[in-house]
Formats: C-alpha cells, structure tokens, sequence
C-alpha cells in the first residue's frame, strides 16, 4: 500500500463516537476530540482580527469543534513578521484577541493562541526593500541553499523569549485557555530543532536533538514559569517543511523519544504533530504515524493531523489542486488508530474551513452533505492552511 492509497476499511461504515469522548489538561475540560488547527486567514488589520476571524472561529465551535487554535500569531518582536495582515499580539491588538476567545468561549469552546516567529523564511522586508526589517534566525538560513537575514545573538534570543513570554501573558490576561508554540513548519523555533537551518556552535545547535532544542525547550519552560500551573502549553512540531517536504529533524524514533521527554520537562502538556496524512508510518517496521511515536513516548496529549477529510495534502492543496471528502474507510482508520492510544485528539482543518458544520454532519453520517474545501473559491478567499 502506497502512503496515497486508502488503508482496509475496518468496516463498511464507521463511527466517531469515541471522539466524542470529553479530555482534561490540567485545568482545561474540552467536551470532545476535535480540534480547528491554526491556519492563516490574512484577516487581520496590523495584527488585529477583524469580525469575520472572530465569527469564523466562533462559527467552528458550533458545528462541533471543542478546541481552536487561532492562526499563527506573531510575538511582539521587531524581527517577528512585517506582514500587517498577519496576526500579531501586543498591546495594540489584545481587545480585538479577547473578543476573539469570547466568541469561542461562549460557543461552548476553548481557545488557544499560536505563538509565532516567521524565523529566516523569507516573506519579503529584507534590507533592500525594509531597512528597518532584519529577519532573525539560528544561522540566517531560510532552507538549505537559501540565507535570509542573519543569525541571532544570545542577547536577542534572551529578548525573543522574552517575547514569546509576554504573548503568552496576554493570551493569559485575554482569556485565552493556552498557547501553543508553532515550532514546525520551517519557521523560527522549528529553525533550531532542524539540522538544515541550525549551523550554530553554541549551546543552542550541534548534531544532537537535545542540542538543537535547548532554545525552544528555554521559551516553553519560560513561558511555564510566567503562566502559572493552570495555563496550557501546546508545541507544534512537524518534519517536513514548506520549502523541504522531505526534512527530517529527527532520523529515528529515539530521538523523537528524546525531544518530546526535552519538551515535557520544559512544561509542555500537548504535542501538536503535524503531517501531510495522518496514516503514513513514520518508520520502517510500524504502521505509527509521528503522532503515535510521539505518544509512545510522553504521558502528555497528543494531536494528530493530516488530511483528516480529504483525499490530497494540504500543499496539493495550496498548489490548486481540488481535493474530494473521503468516506468511511479513512475515518475508520483514524478512529482505530486513536482507540488504539496513538493519539488523544484530532486537528480537522481544510475539512473545518470548507465546512465549519464538519464535525456534527461526520457525527451524523452525513458525509454527502459536507462542503468540501476549495482553495480558490470565492467565498473562502485567501485560503491558506498550514496543517
């Protein structure tokens, strides 16, 4: 079987019931296992969500989401992003936040912010066109064979983590019920857990994972220690990359095993592990996906994702691609793998934009009636999804 084909159908037809099944995180009680993963809208005015962000979220918590995640939201950083239409979180946004987690919390839902840094990837705003712009990275490198601004001193990584604190203290004061640190992906934390992107000598780099993630590991562990006992750290972490489908920050499970127990350590309670499918093993010898690695070394939640829903990857998706809902056997695979303990929780996204009922119509099997996602359809302009 090919990482495409469709995995046996454990029957005709399935049933998402254990899914419905409520999880606590420390102080946090979610009703079920569905979660709308972070994935940038472009609505936002300077960093601010505007009412249709709000209403899209909320509108996801109705039709039966339990956890959101709000798009990648950059630190309040000079160096974090110069994007006006990416989401940012400071002091000049944080009442347009808090509606935000309003919204969701009086839908019924919970609501994380993703905390993010845009790293060495190179959206524009180099000395050339932005001189107040400097792109800040481990090593000044966007991808292999690609340099983009410079990389960090340690006395700008102590005033990044002091970022990413700060954002995680306004999540905090808005309402937010966590955070989740984007460290996948190809963008800043997930700069230094990559060997490609991460040269430096200096407690921060190396060739051993544990090296590799002393910085991200230094920010959850900060952020940990502001927050309190109470307040919910999630990491994204991911192999592949935008630019790299084929990177790998880990080459085998022990290593996997090593970051993740890192992590824990540094105060993280959930694993969000991002792949393009969900059913693809991760190593020779095992039908585990990353996520069901990651499980198998950590007491903490795990989220799985990829193409929940659909038939083609999210980059096949952004490419233009037009994917088509799957029906019962791939739904039935992701439930056997979930009461199989490789995961705690499920990230729904293309699925949920296209239909934000997604979750109650699945529950329902009401699958003919799902809206399938459209990457260029007018009325869900500026589609971009990174999970």
């Amino acid at each position: 079987m090919t990482e495409l084909d469709e995995p046996a159908a454990p029957a005709a037809d399935y049933d998402i019931t254990p899914l419905h099944q409520p999880l606590r995180i420390r102080g946090l009680e979610l009703r079920n296992r569905f979660v709308m993963p972070g994935m940038q809208r472009y609505w936002c005015v300077d960093g601010a969500p505007d009412h249709r962000l709000r209403e899209y979220y909320r509108r996801r918590v109705q039709g039966g989401a339990a956890l959101i995640v709000s798009e990648s939201c950059a630190i309040d950083h000079p160096s974090a992003t110069k994007n006006p239409t990416f989401a940012r979180i400071s002091p000049d946004t944080r009442e347009a936040w808090r509606a935000c987690v309003a919204g969701v919390h009086e839908a019924g839902g919970a609501m994380f912010l993703q905390l993010w840094h845009q790293g060495a990837v190179n959206y524009g705003g180099d000395a050339e066109s932005n001189p107040d712009f400097v792109a800040l990275s481990p090593s000044g490198i966007a991808h292999p064979g690609e340099s983009f601004g410079r990389a960090a001193t340690e006395a700008e990584l102590a005033s990044l983590k002091r970022a990413f604190v700060q954002g995680a203290l306004d999540a905090a004061e808005i309402g937010a019920d966590g955070v989740e640190l984007h460290s996948a992906h190809g963008f800043l934390l997930d700069q230094f857990l990559w060997p490609g992107t991460n040269l430096r000598t200096d407690r921060y780099g190396g060739p051993e994972i544990t090296g590799r993630a002393t910085f991200v590991a230094e920010v959850a562990e900060a952020v940990r220690a502001a927050t309190g006992p109470d307040f919910v750290i999630s990491v994204r972490i991911s192999q592949w990359k935008e630019s790299d489908f084929d990177a790998r920050i880990v080459e085998e499970p022990a290593q996997l095993g090593e970051l993740v127990a890192m992590l824990r350590a540094a105060g993280a309670d959930i694993f969000h592990v991002s792949t393009r499918r969900f059913w693809t093993p991760e190593w020779a010898g095992s039908d585990l996906g990353l996520a069901g690695w990651a499980k198998s070394f950590t007491d903490a939640a795990v989220i799985a994702v990829g193409s929940v829903g659909l038939d083609i990857d999210v980059m096949a998706s952004l490419a233009g691609q037009e994917g088509r809902p799957t029906g019962a056997s791939r739904i039935g695979e992701l439930v056997r793998r979930f009461e199989r303990g490789d995961f705690d929780l499920v990230s729904v996204g293309r699925s949920q934009i296209g239909d934000p009922d997604w979750v109650t119509k699945m529950t329902d099997h009401r699958i003919p009636d799902i809206r399938g996602f459209r990457a260029n359809d007018t009325a869900l302009s500026h589609d971009v999804a990174t999970t």
